[in-house]
C-alpha cells in the first residue's frame, strides 16, 4: 500500500484517502512527482522494521521520518511487550470492573515479569508439544518393531529410548537442532 505525507499537516495517508479526499481531481493510476506537487505530498518508502534487541520487546511502526538523503520512510520504535498493570479482583480472583464492585473488589498489582514468566511459559508449551509430536511421530514409525511376534535389535530399543529422552535432551524445547534427534538404525 502506497503511503504519503502531506506537507502541510504532517499526516501519512494512504494513495486511497487521498483519492477520495481529492475527488474532483482527475488523478493517474501512477503517480509521478507532478502529482505529489499538485496535492502537496511526498511519498513514504518502505524501511524494513529492526529486529527486537531483547526478548519480550517488539517493534512497532511509528510513522515517518526522514533519512539522510532527504526522503520520507517509514519509522519504527522498540517498545515493552509487557508493563505493570493493576487489576480490580472479587474475592474468588476473577477480573471486575465497571461501577458497583468497588465495594468488594481489591486492587491487584500484576507485574511486567509476571506477564512475561506467563508469556515464556506458553512458549515453553508450545515449542514442547511441538518437539513432542515430532517424537511420537518418529516412534510411531517404528512401532511396527515392538510388536511381540517381532524381536527388536538392541540398536531400534537404543533409538526408541533417545526419542523418548529427547525432552530431558539440554537443549529441549527451542533450541532442539537435527544433530539433537537420534539417527534412525
Amino acid at each position: 500500500m502506497s503511503e504519503y505525507r502531506v506537507r502541510s499537516t504532517g499526516d501519512v495517508k494512504s494513495q486511497g484517502q487521498l483519492r477520495r479526499e481529492h475527488s474532483n481531481v482527475s488523478l493517474p493510476k501512477v503517480w509521478g512527482t507532478n502529482v505529489h506537487e499538485t496535492l502537496g505530498i511526498d511519498p513514504v518508502l518502505a524501511a524494513p522494521a529492526p529486529a527486537p534487541s531483547a526478548d519480550y520487546k517488539s517493534v512497532v511502526r511509528n510513522g515517518v521520518t526522514q533519512d539522510a538523503n532527504g526522503n520520507w520512510v517509514q519509522a519504527w520504535v522498540e517498545r515493552d511487550m509487557f508493563a505493570d498493570t493493576t487489576k480490580h479482583v472479587d474475592v474468588d480472583g476473577n477480573e471486575v470492573s465497571g461501577p458497583g464492585h468497588d465495594d468488594y473488589a481489591q486492587t491487584i498489582t500484576v507485574t511486567k515479569a509476571e506477564y512475561e514468566a506467563e508469556y515464556q511459559a506458553t512458549l515453553d508449551a508450545k515449542a514442547g508439544a511441538s518437539v513432542r509430536a515430532r517424537r511420537d511421530g518418529l516412534l510411531a514409525e517404528t512401532d511396527f518393531y515392538a510388536l511381540s511376534d517381532v524381536t527388536m535389535s538392541s540398536e531400534m530399543t537404543a533409538y526408541r529410548q533417545a526419542l523418548r529422552d529427547i525432552t530431558s535432551h539440554v537443549n529441549f524445547p527451542h533450541d532442539l537442532a537435527d544433530s539433537d534427534w537420534p539417527t534412525k538404525p
